[in-house]
């Protein structure tokens, strides 16, 4: 690649990151609000899906902002994208349906394409 297609990349990986360690911190911060709502979609189990969710968010967007298994990564936050559209979204006149299958499309190219020059992945040597 060249200059300007890393930083490009840095900038997509970050935007991404960005969101997740938001949602992330806003679901740790309104544990209540978040466990209802997954309740509400009949959901089993649903403290843990709050937790892992909230590990998954937190956690993988950090890795994901510091290009650190970015490809792993990656294809877990498509997966659990796609299924958020399915399980909370599940409704094409939801925007969020459509928002939800375009990150994944987006976790999608940073899984083919790994985190780029700028991440902890090209330095070891796995970008």
């Amino acid at each position: 690649m060249n200059l300007s297609s890393d930083i490009v990349t840095l900038v997509g990986r970050v935007l991404l990151a960005a969101l997740f360690i938001l949602a992330g911190f806003n679901k740790a911060m309104g544990a209540e609000g978040t466990i209802g709502f997954i309740e509400s979609k009949g959901l089993p189990l649903p403290q843990i899906v709050y937790v892992l969710t909230v590990l998954l968010e937190l956690g993988g967007g950090i890795l994901l902002l510091i290009g650190f298994q970015a490809r792993l990564v990656a294809l877990a936050f498509a997966a659990f994208c796609v299924a958020t559209a399915v399980i909370f979204h599940p409704s094409l006149s939801d925007p969020s349906f459509l928002k939800n299958l375009a990150l994944a499309g987006g976790f999608l190219y940073v899984y083919a394409f790994g985190a780029g020059a700028y991440s902890l992945d090209a330095k070891r040597g796995k970008a």
